[in-house]
């Protein structure tokens, strides 16, 4: 069954990924003790097997250090304070590399299981914990059932390992007490060793059933109802009318830069009410005329409005400002089949133009002609060709 919220929803709804962020913000992350604590000993167990020689010969050194006083220091009054305060140094230096590589491993393993996260928030004071009926609910709920059989397991998986290695070693634990001490004491401390990784190893067996657990238990923790969904939703995205806008105020924004660059036309091909594509050719730095404006309706009202008052030549021609503004996009080339259309209306711009300054009269208007198909607006998943076939 679903957990129910204090406003009595359920938490049917997977934790979006938002949500998990802010619970790791939070301090909210899955964390397993129990594989914290295998980690830990197992790297005690591999340190003591790399540094156990070397930190046993150093303290056997130390102690018979300690038990040895020079003759000539043995009447003065300070001769056992002094000893004593180096020999805890000489420990300290013997025991710090396995000390400093268990801090390390402290540090770094609770993080195997849901990263490095470090919030404040879980340390400061909440009266929900002082309540006695949430703690009565602590207490004998569901999480200290499962805490109770992860310790009985332990307990189990630990000490049935404990008693196996020992019938294994019997012969060995025999043999150590006929022999002598030295290689008695050497074999004692090798099968500390096997003991003390074998059990440590022992318990993946609980840390292999707590992580999928602690994982799940935190999704449950973090699942959200369909109304907290919608409100993230709104609140990421936005409402609707301030999207809309937002998206008003960038299509002015665009249209505003877009009729800046009508001035700089050579020509606008009209349609001529509903059309109008603003056209620029500059020979030694384009390959091809480029589009600087286009519109419909208003907009191109518009773009005809400001050519006419920055004397830029409006031309009419239905078909190929249809097929302009369908095939072409803002400061990009014509495509190659308008080539020769345009190219009639650009050189009888600048026919007129030269005739105007001659006082000469004006040329013949030229008629362009466009592919069939491009002045039709196309539709997804049919082709011009399958237009103009048709």
């Amino acid at each position: 069954m679903a957990e129910e919220t204090e406003s009595g929803q359920e938490k049917t709804e997977e934790p979006t990924p938002k949500r998990r962020e802010d619970s790791k913000k939070k301090g909210q992350i899955p964390r397993s003790r129990e594989l914290t604590t295998m980690v830990l000993l197992l790297a005690a167990a591999l340190a003591l097997l790399v540094l156990g020689g070397w930190m046993g010969t150093q303290l056997q050194t130390l102690l018979e250090w300690s038990f040895t006083v020079e003759r000539s220091r043995i009447f003065e009054g300070d001769v056992v304070i002094r000893s004593l305060h180096e020999a805890i140094g000489r420990g300290l230096i013997i025991v710090g590399p396995f000390a400093m590589a268990m801090l390390v491993v402290a540090v770094a393993a609770p993080t195997l299981l849901g990263g490095w996260s470090f919030a404040a928030q879980p340390m400061a004071p909440k009266l929900e914990k002082m309540s006695p009926i949430k703690g009565l609910k602590r207490m004998f709920g569901t999480k200290a059932l499962v805490e109770l059989g992860k310790s009985l397991g332990k307990v189990l998986v630990v000490g049935g390992t404990a008693v196996g290695l020992f019938y294994l070693f019997f012969d060995n634990f025999y043999a150590m007490s006929r022999a002598p001490l030295l290689p008695a004491m050497a074999e004692g401390m090798r099968l500390f060793y096997i003991f003390f990784f074998l059990l440590a190893l022992s318990l993946l067996v609980v840390v292999a059933i707590d992580i999928p657990y602690q994982i799940h238990d935190h999704t449950q923790k973090i699942r959200m109802t369909r109304q907290e969904v919608k409100d993230e939703f709104k609140q990421t995205e936005g409402k609707p009318e301030v999207k809309g806008r937002i998206r008003e105020l960038q299509r002015e924004l665009s249209n505003r830069r877009m009729m800046e660059q009508v001035p700089k036309a050579d020509v606008v091909v009209t349609n001529p009410a509903h059309f109008a594509v603003a056209l620029r050719y500059d020979q030694s730095a384009m390959r091809a005329p480029r589009v600087l404006a286009k519109g419909t309706d208003l907009l191109a009202a518009r773009i005809r409005a400001v050519a006419e008052e920055n004397d830029i030549p409006v031309f009419q021609a239905p078909p190929l400002a249809r097929a302009l503004y369908y095939s072409t996009e803002l400061e990009q080339e014509i495509p190659s089949e308008l080539y020769f259309a345009v190219a009639q209306v650009l050189a009888y711009v600048y026919q007129l133009r030269a005739a105007r300054r001659r006082g000469a009269p004006a040329p013949d208007r030229p008629r362009p002609e466009v592919p069939k198909g491009m002045d039709e607006r196309q539709e997804p998943g049919r082709s011009r060709g399958d237009r103009s076939g048709g």
